[in-house]
């Protein structure tokens, strides 16, 4: 893990973002703070240009309308054609015709590195199943301890089949390919009351990619392992009257000050 880290701080590598209007900024932030740069363009006129540029590419359909979708597949068609990673973030796909086509057309048209998701969006796009509530997952798709073999399974069956590394996030977080999967404990439930920490993956991800082409399985797991983390942290250094902004802020500032050391020894993770 700590490998993967230094290897961001070392790089700096800059991240093309083609994301939703409601995280836009948390995201370009905490591409900064995790030590790489961030740019953002949706129209179609410089996507390509601006793909080229970068060195990862992280697509969020989270505020979708049917000007970035062109964008957003001009852009990743560049970033193949360029041998540059590609994360999906298919934020509630499932809940509209219009995300889960676009969503689909995405996974079909583009080579993705890493598709990103809780544990409905996944489903739905390989499954055609699976019920998503907005854009956290059904209570009924939850990843539990006792369900966790099943959910291994799945998201190896679907990375071998789409050729993805499918990163499934919720209580449980699962990062696999089609051979091996690591099962992920870092975080923290108040996670879940702050916008955007999904979406703060999702380019946290694309940097790590970035920096770290020839490991992506090892690299999607790394970015996942050190949200968690700084969640954690963040939590610790709450006081008795701040709530989920400032727990926006802390975690931020836990990315910042985050050490490849502190990422090896917090990691919580098995490999199955």
């Amino acid at each position: 893990m700590k490998q993967i880290l230094e290897a961001v701080r070392r790089q700096a590598p800059l991240v093309h973002s083609i994301t939703n209007y409601v995280t836009v900024n948390d995201c370009a932030n905490m591409l900064l703070a995790c030590g790489a740069s961030p740019i953002m363009a949706d129209d179609i006129d410089e996507v390509e240009e601006i793909t080229s540029l970068c060195q990862g590419l992280n697509l969020n359909i989270g505020t979708l309308n049917r000007n970035t979708i062109p964008a957003m597949l001009a852009a990743g068609k560049k970033a193949n054609e360029l041998n540059r990673p590609v994360v999906l973030d298919p934020v509630g796909a499932g809940a509209s015709r219009l995300r889960t086509e676009t969503a689909l057309a995405l996974l079909g048209e583009v080579r993705l590195t890493v598709l990103r998701g809780n544990i409905s969006e996944i489903k739905t796009l390989a499954l055609g199943s699976g019920t998503t509530k907005g854009v956290d997952a059904d209570l009924a798709d939850q990843v539990t301890e006792t369900a966790l073999d099943g959910a291994v399974r799945f998201a190896k069956d679907f990375a071998r089949r789409s050729g993805a590394v499918i990163a499934i996030t919720g209580a449980i977080d699962i990062v696999a390919d089609g051979e091996k999967a690591y099962c992920i404990r870092n975080g923290h439930p108040m996670m879940g009351r702050v916008t955007g920490t999904g979406c703060q993956l999702s380019a946290l991800t694309a940097a790590f990619l970035a920096a770290n082409p020839g490991v992506p399985l090892e690299a999607a797991a790394a970015a996942v392992c050190a949200m968690g983390l700084c969640g954690e942290l963040a939590h610790q250094r709450l006081g008795h009257l701040d709530g989920n902004a400032a727990y926006r802020n802390l975690i931020l500032d836990a990315m910042y000050q985050l050490t490849p050391a502190q990422l090896e020894e917090g990691a919580n993770y098995e490999v199955r």
